[in-house]
């Protein structure tokens, strides 16, 4: 798959401290509605929970709107193309709990057509983020 396919990574965050592999990445397309809503929203930040509702689609905040604790894990920092150097950079955290049953497994952030939650930013867009899952390589 080239990554001009659309759904394919193109921009993975570096491996997480202590680990060999990056565990989180974003299509073009997340890429692209991540530096749009930058010029609008600052920097931005995602949260994976896995609660009661759509267990595939991270929120997507301004930095510091979700507050993140000792019950979350951060899984990866990209740094945006074209966002001012303030604004670049965007954390994807997911809670423990959820973590350790996707401790196995690498995500990419993906863009879908439709509304997302209320409280996610691109949910004016028309468009929402989506998480694609595979195992992680060894």
């Amino acid at each position: 798959m080239s990554n001009a396919q659309a759904g394919a990574p193109v921009l993975e965050a570096p491996a997480p401290p202590g680990e060999y592999h990056s565990r989180v990445a974003l299509t073009q397309e997340a890429v692209d509605l991540l530096v749009e809503l930058a010029g609008v929203h600052g920097q931005l930040m995602f949260h994976q929970s896995g609660g009661c509702c759509d267990g595939s689609a991270p929120m997507c905040y301004p930095a510091g709107e979700f507050i993140t604790g000792d019950s979350d894990v951060l899984l990866g920092v990209f740094t945006l193309p074209e966002v001012e150097e303030a604004a670049a950079q965007c954390e994807f955290w997911m809670s423990k709990a959820q973590f350790e049953y996707w401790k196995h497994t690498h995500i990419t952030v993906d863009v879908v057509t439709g509304r997302g939650s209320g409280f996610s930013v691109e949910s004016p867009t028309g468009k929402r983020f989506l998480i694609r899952s595979r195992l992680m390589e060894s």
